[in-house]
């Protein structure tokens, strides 16, 4: 198929020439062969979602609002008990939320599935199940995630184990002072598991101010030491906005040298890492949703368009520079954090893009047109928010 009648981030003219799920030409002068005119739309590269929580979320369900808080703790534990209650199975929660992803151009995701001793690895086998069934239309990664804490409650290592061995590609971790009081004790445990399983490591740390800092600071001294360069992720990092410049350079420097990725979802309630000096600095720093109205939050609906503003947003951005650096937060530093081959708008690389109807890339993300077709593979998946 060739994709023609579209323009590219700079307002040129563009085409694609797809095969066999892949992009083998893209020019402004393509002819020949089977066509599909693309209305002048703006082609961008198909969404990715470096961070979310599908096993938990309660899309389609009944409306429910914040019942927790204000400490860490009371949420992990409110949602203990939220989950416990739910009936509507993982893969229809999921599912629907998946659907409603791919509607809005996402074709690859990373999700974190809670491994805990009141659950076992039920979680892991209803998205092991979730993602063969969805495996043609979305790309999904894993992580095992200890929400309830590791160190701090007996059995969860072993079934961290038990879940990379049925196919889990990323050993989790989360805040190793905060939750489980013994930071060296944690990270000594995740490093070893990742070189154990051949794994790469995603850190949940929300830990605050120098204490995150340190943390972090013990993260790269550990990734440096396991050779696990370019396979690291820390997680929303909170502490990384809230320490001198001279200090966050200091970090900024080494987690670029190490090739450790940062994820944040932007929130609006605490600081989080500066996203331009760090990226000057060469550290990836992505964009992601977390929790999807679940038991944490009924904020969310599953578009990367929406997770990029906000990150904008928060800080202000208005040049079109800072669009395109917030654009690449959802797409290209995105699939770079978490690994992802073959991505981008590249002769060579699978053909997943969107043709959306904004004049420009910072149009498109400050209006968020619902106006999008999406393409996996070299073929349309979804129009106008429905699945094809």
């Amino acid at each position: 198929m060739l994709y023609t009648n579209l323009r590219d981030a700079t307002g040129n003219p563009v085409a694609l020439r797809c095969e066999a799920g892949k992009i083998v030409e893209i020019g402004p002068n393509l002819a020949g062969g089977p066509e599909m005119d693309g209305g002048g739309r703006l082609l961008m590269p198909a969404f990715v979602e470096p961070h979310v929580h599908l096993d938990k979320t309660l899309y389609g369900e009944p409306w429910m609002a914040t019942s927790a808080g204000p400490a860490l703790r009371d949420y992990i534990d409110n949602e203990r008990r939220v989950l416990a209650r739910q009936t509507t199975p993982i893969s229809v929660r999921a599912g629907k939320l998946l659907e409603r992803m791919l509607c809005y151009g996402t074709t690859a995701i990373r999700s974190h599935i809670d491994v805990a001793p009141d659950i076992g690895v039920k979680h892991v086998e209803a998205m092991l199940e979730l993602r063969a069934v969805w495996r043609d239309r979305i790309d999904m990664q894993f992580v095992a995630f200890p929400q309830t804490g590791l160190l701090s409650q007996p059995g969860t290592a072993d079934l961290m184990r038990q879940a990379m061995t049925m196919g889990v590609e990323t050993v989790g971790g989360l805040d190793p002072a905060g939750i489980d009081g013994d930071p060296d004790g944690q990270l000594r445990l995740i490093f070893g598991m990742a070189e154990e399983f051949g794994a790469g490591l995603d850190i949940h740390l929300h830990d605050k101010g120098e204490l995150g800092a340190w943390q972090i600071e013990r993260i790269a001294d550990y990734t440096q030491g396991a050779g696990l360069q370019g396979r690291v992720m820390i997680s929303h990092a909170y502490c990384l906005g809230m320490i001198p410049e001279w200090r966050l350079e200091k970090i900024g420097r080494r987690l670029a040298d190490l090739q450790i990725s940062l994820m944040t979802s932007a929130p609006a309630e605490t600081p989080i890492p500066p996203v331009q000096p760090l990226t000057e600095m060469g550290v990836t720093v992505c964009c992601g949703s977390d929790g999807i109205r679940d038991s944490w939050s009924p904020v969310g609906n599953g578009d990367m368009l929406e997770r990029a503003f906000f990150t904008a947003y928060k800080y202000d951005w208005g040049r079109d520079s800072e669009f395109a650096l917030a654009l690449a937060c959802a797409t290209t530093h995105a699939a770079r954090a978490i690994g992802l081959a073959g991505y981008g708008l590249a002769p060579g690389n699978r053909a997943d893009f969107l043709m959306i109807d904004a004049e420009t890339p910072g149009d498109a993300l400050c209006r968020r047109p619902h106006a999008r077709r999406v393409v996996r593979a070299g073929r349309v998946v979804a129009k106008d928010g429905r699945l094809v």
